[in-house]
């Protein structure tokens, strides 16, 4: 048994949580605008926690995790928007030059 306990190593051949996020970001640079928009709406309906009214908590909390996960999702749905124009149209309109 290790004596450091806290310290936790990724297996061999798994890359680290940094590792991961820089590798998804070269593959689609919107992934961490996605979270960025994810955790500003989230920081701010927390932020305006007091101001909520007669609203109940559950709802409140419920249209907040709504709100973050379609910054979340708008982010997904731009990056594959994105990757369609680039392997398709744009190359068919290359292609068709080329010719």
């Amino acid at each position: 048994m290790s004596a450091n306990r806290g310290w936790w190593a990724p297996p061999e051949g798994e890359d680290s949580v940094s590792e991961k996020l820089l590798r998804k970001t070269r593959e689609s640079p919107l992934v961490p605008i996605g979270l960025g928009g994810c955790l500003l709406v989230a920081a701010y309906r927390i932020y305006r926690l007091k101001a909520r009214g007669s609203t109940k908590m559950s709802i409140h909390l419920i249209h907040t995790r709504v709100a973050a996960q379609a910054c979340a999702v708008g982010a997904i749905m731009l990056g594959a928007v994105y990757t369609m124009y680039r392997d398709y149209i744009k190359r068919t309109a290359q292609d068709t030059r080329g010719k």
